[in-house]
């Protein structure tokens, strides 16, 4: 078996506007939609840069949900960014919600997290430096360690 090629895919409640927060927030472009005749869309993709993004409406009726509102999520999505900073501002004055601001990280990013009004949580983060594995670990263990002082 050969793995060519990994998508996240997204459901909301409304997909449309979902689409319009990821454009203003993230600079999302829409590749194409699936719209049903009532104006349901069925499968939308978006890049954000040059990574696809699938999204589409719920489905109840076919068990396909969307995530609840103001609920914490068991994944998040990271995306990485020229400047995390600005790139979460820009998702908040778009309607996302802070969850953590900006700071630097023992593993050389800086990364907040934010929730997008849709329920999904995103970390976004810009490099500060390399950091190899041995380091990270170094530094992960130093800071567990004077979480218990």
């Amino acid at each position: 078996m050969t793995i060519h090629e990994l998508f996240v895919y997204l459901r909301a409640k409304d997909a449309d506007q979902a689409i319009s927060f990821y454009a203003k927030a993230f600079g999302a472009t829409e590749k194409f939609r699936l719209v049903e005749p009532n104006g349901r869309i069925g499968h939308a993709e978006l890049m954000f840069g040059d990574a696809s993004v699938y999204i589409s409406d719920e489905f109840p009726e076919m068990n396909v949900h969307a995530p609840k509102q103001n609920e914490s999520s068991t994944f998040i999505m990271h995306l990485h960014v020229d400047d995390a900073d600005a790139c979460i501002a820009r998702a908040v004055e778009a309607g996302a919600e802070l969850l953590r601001e900006a700071q630097d990280q023992f593993y050389g990013e800086r990364s907040g997290t934010i929730r997008d009004p849709f329920g999904y949580e995103w970390l976004i983060g810009h490099s500060l430096e390399e950091v190899e594995p041995a380091e990270m670990q170094r530094r992960y263990d130093a800071l567990l360690n004077s979480d218990q002082d």
